[in-house]
């Protein structure tokens, strides 16, 4: 599985980096995770819809991060990611934390993959 990044995503994930020291180790346990269940596993993620694309876009809201202790895998971030199929490929699009933001933004999302 190839992984790529918004420029967007790697400014999201500057800034919380800031405030969650350990984003970067929680990211590369997600990213094992996705090389082998790529697809929407609801509780954990799911796909968005109406967004008028044909892209995969899938929205991950559990996810461990040890910077928030206790809280497992309701640490309130967020990662919005496209995933290729044929291309076994995913793009990282969106890095937040829930209480930043309500929603993720669905306006970069068809910017980018319209």
């Amino acid at each position: 599985m190839e992984f790529g990044e918004l420029e967007e995503f790697k400014k999201d994930l500057k800034k919380l980096l800031k405030r969650f020291s350990t984003l970067s180790d929680d990211l590369e346990i997600v990213r094992k995770v996705l090389v082998v269940c790529p697809d929407e596993r609801p509780p954990f993620s799911y796909r968005i819809s109406g967004l008028g694309i044909h892209t995969c876009v899938i929205k991950i809201k559990k996810i461990a991060c040890k910077s928030l202790k206790g809280r497992g895998a309701d640490s309130g971030l967020r990662i919005v990611y496209a995933h290729f199929e044929e291309e076994e490929r995913i793009v990282f699009i969106e890095l937040y934390f829930k209480g930043d933001k309500e929603n993720e933004d669905r306006e970069r999302i068809i910017r980018n993959f319209e």
